[in-house]
C-alpha cells in the first residue's frame, strides 16, 4: 500500500517513515504543501498522512485543493494537540479522520488501516427527507448532496440505522472507529459537528440531538 507522508518537521517524518516502512507500507515523503500538491498530481495514492501546519500551503489549503479537484484519496490530517478549530477544518475540509501530536505509532497504525479500508457496499437509508448512498458515500436531499469522508459515512450509518434512538457516546465509539484505536471520546463530538453542518448545507430535515454526557439522536422533522 503506497501513503504519502506531508511532515515538515524533518526528525518527526523520517521516524514516521521508518515505522511504516517496518509495516510493510511503501511511503513517499513530502516537506510543504506546494510539494506535496505537486506529487499528487503526478501520483495516485493509497492514503495520505498530511499535518496541517506547514510552510508555503497549510495541510487544509491542500486538502481543499484536493477535493475541489474530485480526489477522494482517503487523508488522515495531523493536528496540535489543543488545536480543536484544526481538527474541526479539517473535517469541513474533507478529511477522513485526524490524529492529534504527539501520537504513538499504534494508534498511528490504527488510523491508516481505518481510512484506508475499502468496505463492500451496503444499503441506501433514508431518513426524513435524507438519503445516504453508499455507492457515491453522499448524503441526498431534493435540495443537493454532499460528499462525506469515510467516517462521516459511519457515523451517517450508524445513526440512520438507529433513528429515534439515543445511542451512547461509547457505542458510536465501538461502532464507527477502530476497536484498537485510542481515540478520545470528544473524536464523537467533533465529527458530530461536521455531520451537522452538512445536513444544514442539503437542506436535511435530520437533527442530531444530544443528551449531555449520555450520547446523540439522529431524528427528522416530519
Amino acid at each position: 500500500m503506497k501513503l504519502l507522508l506531508v511532515e515538515d518537521e524533518r526528525d518527526l517524518s523520517d521516524a514516521v517513515k521508518k515505522v511504516l516502512e517496518i509495516s510493510k507500507y511503501d511511503v513517499k515523503t513530502a516537506y510543504d504543501g506546494e510539494e506535496a500538491l505537486a506529487i499528487l498530481n503526478a501520483e495516485k495514492f493509497d492514503g495520505v498522512i498530511l499535518d496541517v501546519m506547514m510552510p508555503k500551503l497549510d495541510g487544509v489549503s491542500v486538502l481543499k485543493i484536493l477535493r475541489e479537484k474530485g480526489d477522494q484519496t482517503p487523508v488522515l490530517m495531523l493536528t496540535a494537540k489543543a488545536e480543536t478549530d484544526d481538527k474541526v477544518s479539517g473535517l469541513d475540509a474533507g478529511a477522513d479522520d485526524y490524529l492529534t501530536k504527539p501520537f504513538v505509532v499504534k494508534e498511528l497504525l490504527a488510523r491508516i488501516r481505518a481510512i484506508t479500508r475499502r468496505s463492500g457496499l451496503s444499503d441506501c437509508y433514508s431518513v426524513g427527507n435524507t438519503t445516504l448512498d453508499p455507492n457515491v458515500s453522499e448524503l441526498k436531499t431534493a435540495n443537493g448532496s454532499v460528499r462525506l469522508t469515510n467516517k462521516e459515512f459511519k457515523l451517517t450509518e450508524y445513526l440512520m440505522r438507529n433513528k429515534n434512538i439515543l445511542v451512547s457516546t461509547e457505542k458510536i465509539m465501538d461502532a464507527v472507529w477502530d476497536i484498537e484505536s485510542e481515540a478520545e471520546i470528544n473524536v464523537v463530538w467533533v465529527f458530530i459537528s461536521a455531520l451537522r453542518k452538512k445536513l444544514e448545507l442539503i437542506g436535511s430535515d435530520c437533527k442530531i440531538k444530544a443528551v449531555r454526557g449520555v450520547g446523540y439522536k439522529l431524528t427528522a422533522d416530519v
